[in-house]
């Protein structure tokens, strides 16, 4: 056989690679680790890009994940500013698409593939609006949404009420701009959230000053010199001299067309294997196993990207995957931490502890579905974020007793206490 190029080559350079990388490495594997990065820098974070990077001038740097030095301490090799272009998994090669400025591609042969190529924001037809219309998820994105933002005076008009919009939609009003998000479901976060808990989020942001557009969706946009005009399904009008399209995204995976995966996010099994053999899929690009619900599902969260290339690491040194968890993403908005354990679909129940309409904004929604854990949303309560994992995670094993709660303070045993009142 010929020798490969790389024992482990990774497609893209994001989070799900780095814990890759590093675990591979902490689990003794010797072999050449290399990295396809499609931007022109290391694997960095993205949460700080609709965060931190818009908010203070002074955070220019990249946030990356590890240091330079830790990538020649470690032996792994980072190409920087290519991509993958296509895949043959039966003679294990991958073609690279032309390096940046040089016009030169090639062929790379690998032992082991690991797909994490990440995800691409959604276009929306009908909004080619020049600079004044953004999206966000490179660093460069980031820069320049910041730039705008703080350059022009007007109205910021966010297309999408999921977390991306509605961060940066907390960013700018911290900026003092006006906003106005527009969200084509009834509540934000329909997918994630039950409309009770989905309505606070909405009620949250127009406390702040944000003008929130429910259910309604932009018709046709027009451009009259640096601004926009939308014009919505409602029959209402919104002018902005910045939009940020934040409609969601999809799986970076149309390279693999001819590969016999996708299209869309990747199944896999719970060690991220593929129905190729050496190939793996981590991150956003895609679907593994989720035993709380019984179906492989795509989750573009940064939890699940670490959860997930460290299992196809340990899959590839012949270790199993860790025991599952309840999935966890969170969100900063407007001052407040919010964290979903779990998951909250339509036909749940749901129980609060402590008032959402209190000046502290505190409280705990714990989630049930036909009697059964199944989730919680926890606002300002990082100290019941292991407590509800426990929670959920008990009951999916069939146990009935609740965990000790001894160490978390204020988090009670789940729905029940006598200051618990069901949502309306």
């Amino acid at each position: 056989m010929t020798r490969p190029d790389a024992d482990v080559l990774i497609a893209g350079g994001g989070l799900a690679a780095q814990r890759c990388c590093e675990t591979l490495r902490r689990q003794g594997f010797g072999g050449r680790i290399v990295v396809l990065c499609e931007e022109p820098t290391a694997p960095y974070d993205r949460p700080p890009l609709s965060k931190a990077v818009l908010s203070d001038e002074r955070e220019r740097r990249t946030p990356t994940l590890k240091p330079a030095e830790w990538y020649a301490e470690h032996g792994v090799e980072l190409l920087l500013g290519v991509a993958a272009r296509e895949l043959d998994p039966a003679r294990r090669l991958l073609t690279l698409r032309e390096r940046r400025g040089t016009g030169a591609a090639g062929r790379l042969r690998y032992r082991e593939l690991v797909i994490a190529t990440g995800s691409r924001p959604r276009r929306l037809p009908g909004l080619e609006l020049g600079g004044v219309a953004h999206e966000l998820r490179t660093h460069a994105d980031a820069l320049a949404l910041r730039a705008a933002l703080r350059e022009r005076d007007g109205r910021l008009a966010v297309l999408g009420a999921g977390l991306v919009g509605m961060e940066v939609a907390a960013a700018a009003r911290g900026l003092g701009r006006e906003v106005t998000l527009i969200e084509a479901a009834a509540t934000p976060l329909a997918r994630a959230l039950p409309p009770a808990l989905g309505y606070w989020i909405a009620r949250l942001h127009r406390e702040h000053g944000v003008e929130v557009r429910l259910a309604s969706s932009v018709e046709r946009v027009s451009l009259r010199g640096s601004t926009a005009r939308l014009e919505l399904s409602d029959g209402s009008t919104v002018d902005a001299d910045t939009v940020l399209v934040a409609a969601g995204t999809a799986p970076a995976t149309e390279w693999l067309a001819t590969s016999g995966l996708g299209p869309g996010a990747i199944p896999t099994d719970a060690a991220g294997r593929t129905a190729h053999p050496g190939v793996y899929a981590a991150g956003d690009a895609a679907r593994f196993p989720d035993p709380y619900l019984g179906e492989r599902v795509p989750s573009q969260h940064w939890e699940a990207a670490v959860r997930q290339g460290t299992a196809v690491a340990r899959a590839i040194v012949g270790l199993a995957p860790a025991e599952p968890v309840p999935p966890m993403f969170w969100s900063d908005q407007h001052g407040h931490r919010i964290q979903l354990v779990g998951h909250a679909p339509p036909d749940c129940e749901i129980e609060l502890d402590g008032n959402p309409t209190a000046g502290s904004g505190q409280f705990a929604a714990w989630i049930t579905r036909a009697g059964r854990p199944i989730g919680a949303l926890l606002v300002d309560r990082p100290d019941a974020l292991q407590h509800a994992r426990q929670w959920i995670a008990a009951a999916h094993a069939g146990h009935t007793a609740q965990p000790t709660t001894a160490n978390h303070r204020n988090t009670p045993a789940g729905p029940g206490p006598s200051d618990t009142r069901r949502a309306a």
